[in-house]
This record gives C-alpha cells, sequence and structure tokens, in this order.
C-alpha cells in the first residue's frame, strides 16, 4: 500500500515533522509512505492525485474509531486500492471520503501526527500485534 499525506500549510513546526518522521519510519515495514506540504490547495497535483483514494481530514468530517478505521484500510486492501492519499487542510473540494481526528480546532502538524499514529495503530490491529513496545 502507497500512502502520500498532503497537508495544506505555509510550515510545520520542527516537533511535529519529528514526530510523523517516527511513525513514518514504524510504518516502513508495512507500507510506502510520503508527507508534502502545499502552501494552498490551488498546488496540489490534481493529476498525481487522480489515481489514488483520497481522504480528507477536517473537523466536519465523521469520527471513527481506531478499530474501524483499520477496517476501512483492510477493505481498500481487498478492493485492490494501492494508493491512499491523507488530505489535510482547507479548500480542498476533491476526495472521496471525509474523516476527522478531532471536531476541535488543531493545527495541520498535530493532525498529521495523529494521523500518523492511527495509521501505525490501524497494521498493529490488522496484524494482531501489541501496540506498546
Amino acid at each position: 500500500m502507497n500512502y502520500k499525506f498532503f497537508i495544506i500549510a505555509k510550515k510545520i513546526e520542527p516537533f511535529y515533522q519529528e514526530a510523523i518522521e517516527e511513525y513514518f519510519k514504524r510504518l516502513q515495514r508495512f507500507c510506502s509512505i510520503s508527507l508534502s506540504i502545499c502552501k494552498n490547495s490551488k498546488k496540489l497535483p490534481v493529476k498525481d492525485l487522480e489515481k489514488s483514494y483520497k481522504i480528507l481530514i477536517t473537523p466536519q468530517g465523521k469520527t471513527i474509531s481506531s478499530e474501524k478505521f483499520a477496517l476501512k484500510i483492510k477493505d481498500l486492501e481487498m478492493k485492490s486500492i494501492t494508493d491512499i492519499t491523507f488530505l489535510i487542510g482547507e479548500g480542498i473540494e476533491i476526495f472521496d471520503e471525509i474523516f476527522t481526528i478531532s471536531q476541535m480546532k488543531m493545527s495541520k502538524g498535530l493532525i498529521a501526527t495523529l494521523l500518523a499514529e492511527q495509521l501505525y495503530r490501524a497494521y498493529k490491529i490488522l496484524r494482531n500485534e501489541p501496540y506498546h513496545k
């Protein structure tokens, strides 16, 4: 499975960047994953995203438990969807599904960190592995 995180933001705080990189490192044994930061939604590579299943992360999205998120990942894999893009930010109009990390407003770096953690947790759930080291 290939994952892309696209964040619409001017920058991500270094401590969030470090946390995201740590989860990406942990996820490498399960999947391919990358992070891109775009200054505005008009700079999203729309052509590249056409073949990807796009999940928008916004406070207005639907809530989902860790277990259901893991099942969603498994379901997409079973449907032979190999590319999933998570879109974080405002002004994004192209997506297949909308989820929320929280209905509270928070920085995009924190949202990406929490999403990376939940993706890692999803793979641990799907493999019946303990989460904590």
